[in-house]
């Protein structure tokens, strides 16, 4: 399990430097754009790419490619080449056809993203579409090497695929922006999947791939049989977008403003969830191969303890402090003060979904190392039932977009509950502890924040650039301290994983 927590280090790490230049690259957005309509119409655009790549390499990295990759990684090499050529053929083929369609149909999938009455929306976000496209078949090509790369446990390279886009992004906006305007996200995004395939390139060295028979071996026809409940589940969260960006489109600058929110907690989310849920995935997916279902219950256990010690003290230190993060973050340039009060209320209504979605991840990711990628993705369904069943009523209530954002906690949250109610069916989890887990970090977090609004209406006079790192700071000893007289089991396995990393012990 020590193997595993170093893994989720390394892919801390990655996630960490992808996220800090996110946070460049998104007030660079907010500083020209603001919450402009221009803004809106990326949100629209860059939803079809987004959709392709989540529909054909995204949903099926964890799914099923990696599982059933990691089985062969450490066989023959012969074997396992050819089942990834197999993959590639189909994965690029099918890449191809989608991508080309999308730029043909680009009006039309415009349309069915946006209101009737929003022309210029329409206007702005239709060659976007097709300016974007083409990044998906790098995009895909980056995300089957990432593939690769984890079955074979190594995680360093793909840590920082992230990165590279994101720099990508950055470069496309500052160099472009002048001449571009807003297509120079699309320039950028261009330039960013081309650097992920670069990045991972070395790690590839001595791959065997071939064309030809590939596509028959009996890998990959699991890997399809696996594949296709995630299609059914990603083919969910594509109505469920459609319908939101559709409500959304009918409110001036909501796009805009659920980007930059969102954008809040994507660090967090990425940070703790995704860095947990791709490390512990390879090990889940042996220990289910070889039917040690104790480790398999313990190893799940720990993953979910140690979601459960990051991500409740940083949805706490985020609703202590919306206000002065968003105005640290964005305020500047074309993003004004009346921006930042709006983005740090849209914020606060994400929050309390945050928690279940980092915990939601690891839940789904033991599903997939059971080989069971079918009722994870039902339960989309479900939870896109969540999102209706509470944005319609809000909307008729407040005529408001903030309505789209609680319900899209809501149906964060109604997906952790229906994951975890049908694992435990599969997996008993009782006498782990996880509910002492939840009720102390709840406690630590309740009395960090505490401590965070303390220092906040000390210091209200300060700059956000001041205020936060201190207020910041404050709120990571208090916790830290509080954990330690608490006894979080987590806390312990974590720092005896970096002492085990940093004195070069085994960690196998």
């Amino acid at each position: 399990m020590r193997g595993v927590a170093v893994a989720a280090l390394l892919i801390a790490v990655g996630n960490i430097a992808s996220r800090a230049v996110g946070f460049v690259r998104e007030p660079i957005i907010a500083y020209y754009f603001g919450r402009g309509v221009e803004v809106d119409a990326f949100q629209i655009a860059w939803t079809v790419p987004n959709t392709v790549y989540d529909l054909l390499i995204a949903g099926a990295v964890s799914a099923a490619l990696v599982p059933v990759f990691s089985e062969y990684a450490e066989g023959e090499p012969d074997e396992f080449w050819r089942i990834v050529s197999g993959v590639l053929t189909i994965a690029l083929a099918a890449l191809t056809a989608l991508t080309a369609l999308a730029v043909w149909q680009a009006p039309t999938l415009v349309a069915l993203l946006t209101r009737p009455e929003q022309g210029e929306l329409r206007a702005l976000a239709t060659p976007l579409v097709r300016l974007l496209m083409p990044a998906v078949l790098l995009m895909g090509i980056s995300g089957l090497a990432t593939a690769v790369l984890h079955a074979q446990r190594r995680f360093l390279l793909p840590a920082f695929v992230m990165v590279v886009f994101n720099l990508g992004m950055v470069l496309g906006v500052v160099l472009l922006q002048d001449r571009l305007g807003i297509n120079s996200l699309a320039a950028g995004a261009l330039i960013g999947a081309l650097g992920q395939v670069a990045l991972q390139l070395p790690g590839l060295r001595g791959a065997r791939l071939r064309r030809g028979p590939g596509t028959r071996h009996p890998a990959v026809r699991r890997i399809v049989r696996l594949y296709a409940p995630v299609a059914l589940g990603i083919g969910f969260s594509i109505l469920g977008t459609l319908v939101d960006r559709w409500l959304a489109s009918g409110y001036t600058a909501a796009l805009a403003t659920m980007r930059y929110a969102t954008t809040l907690i994507q660090f967090p989310l990425g940070l703790v969830a995704s860095a947990v849920s791709l490390a512990v995935l390879p090990t889940l997916a042996r220990q289910s191969a070889t039917g040690d279902e104790a480790s398999f219950r313990a190893t799940l256990a720990m993953g979910l303890k140690v979601v459960l010690l990051l991500i409740l003290p940083a949805t706490a230190g985020l609703a202590a402090l919306a206000g002065p993060i968003t105005a640290l973050v964005f305020e500047r340039g074309a993003f004004v003060a009346t921006d930042t009060t709006v983005t740090a209320l849209a914020l606060l209504w994400y929050l309390p979904g945050l928690p279940a979605a980092a915990l939601d991840q690891v839940l789904i990711f033991a599903f997939y190392a059971r080989k069971n990628t079918l009722t994870p993705n039902l339960i989309q369904g479900a939870a896109i039932g969540c999102y209706l069943l509470a944005a319609l009523p809000l909307l008729w209530l407040t005529d408001s977009f903030l309505a789209l954002v609680a319900a899209n906690s809501a149906q964060w949250i109604g997906h952790a509950l229906i994951t975890y109610a049908l694992l435990r069916r599969e997996v008993p989890l009782s006498g782990l502890r996880l509910g002492e887990a939840a009720l102390k970090g709840l406690l630590a977090s309740t009395l960090m924040a505490l401590a965070v609004l303390g220092v906040t209406a000390i210091g209200a006079g300060l700059p956000a650039a001041a205020l936060v790192p201190l207020a910041a700071a404050t709120g990571a000893a208090a916790y830290f301290g509080l954990c330690v007289a608490l006894r979080l089991e987590a806390l312990g396995f974590f720092l005896g994983a970096l002492r085990a990393r940093v004195g070069r012990q085994p960690t196998g």
